[in-house]
């Protein structure tokens, strides 16, 4: 009896386990948690004075994975001149959980292997930086189901403005893959309010401080805008489609780096990159491959458009005609 009460019992756990599974793969993952966040009015009046442009050269932590990339920020700090200076932790397709310690960071070791690494915890406490720049994870649906964005984003502004007050903390807002199901530019128009916004901000500013800002750099946005001036127009210069800013289906290339490099600039100098150079080098020396000088002028023209006219980025609206 003993012996069948004892199968009865592995079976029914047997059971259990495959219904479970079942239960996973056909229900589908779970629902992207709904969270209090500041709302319109409290936004509007929390970013209403826009950020003083900085006086001097900036000292820039990077927290985030491939889409930081080691090229983007060797090309803003040749676009924002001597006296920038910068370091980063990066890792594969890291959350900003892992970042802070709460998981390993994927990759760390191959991501992390050059000059300009410095552990994030030991970083953000130091006071250093001028300014901090954050990325969560994309698919940023599974980051905000499964790795709490919010919760870290808070943490890591408490812990830089702890250390130092007036650290500026930003929120790099990336984009999806271009094969995405719901289509790469459609993705980008949603997730800034839905995502980006709704899941990491504004959660994150109403679990910090009552007045702390935490600004956002539209990168998916502009890189959006620039998109769509180039495909209406059939190409300019040596960029014909989205196909040329990349290397494959996510991860930018020479020229895509440098765009994102003027998004970073014009947001955190609060500068037009109009006349910037376009003839940079990657991180490692080499030469990168440059936009053609129409190419160049498109994207500054466009990144300073976006940058001004996204009301979180902390930069003035540009001056009209």
């Amino acid at each position: 009896m003993k012996k069948k009460g004892i199968l009865a019992l592995g079976v029914a756990l047997a059971v259990a386990a495959v219904g479970a599974f079942l239960w996973r793969q056909f229900s589908g993952p779970p629902a992207i948690p709904t969270l209090p966040g500041l709302d319109d009015a409290q936004m509007q009046a929390l970013y209403n004075d826009p950020l003083p442009a900085p006086d001097a050269p900036l000292a820039v932590f990077h927290i985030g994975h491939s889409l930081v990339n080691r090229d983007m920020p060797a090309m803003l700090a040749q676009l924002a001149g001597e006296g920038h200076r910068y370091e980063s932790q990066l890792g594969w397709g890291a959350t900003l959980q892992s970042h802070w310690g709460d998981t390993p960071v994927n990759g760390f070791e191959q991501e992390n292997a050059h000059p300009r690494f410095r552990p994030a915890r030991e970083a953000v406490d130091s006071g250093d930086y001028d300014a901090l720049v954050l990325t969560e994870m994309v698919e940023i649906r599974d980051a905000l189901r499964y790795h709490d964005s919010a919760r870290y984003l808070a943490q890591f502004s408490e812990a830089a403005r702890t250390a130092r007050p007036d650290t500026r903390i930003y929120l790099y807002e990336t984009w999806h893959r271009l094969d995405d199901a719901e289509g790469w530019l459609e993705r980008i128009d949603a997730d800034l309010p839905r995502y980006w916004e709704a899941g990491i901000l504004r959660p994150a500013l109403h679990k910090g401080a009552e007045g702390q800002r935490i600004h956002l750099i539209p990168a998916g946005q502009a890189l959006a805008a620039f998109v769509r001036e180039v495909e209406s127009r059939g190409g300019v210069g040596n960029v014909t489609s989205r196909r040329d800013l990349f290397s494959d289906d996510i991860h930018l290339n020479d020229l895509g780096n440098y765009f994102i490099a003027l998004v970073h600039y014009a947001t955190l100098y609060g500068d037009s990159p109009e006349g910037l150079p376009h003839e940079l080098l990657r991180a490692d020396g080499t030469p990168a491959t440059a936009p053609a000088p129409e190419t160049a002028r498109l994207m500054q023209d466009v990144v300073w458009r976006v940058v001004t006219s996204t009301p979180y980025s902390g930069v003035a609206p540009a001056a009209g005609p």
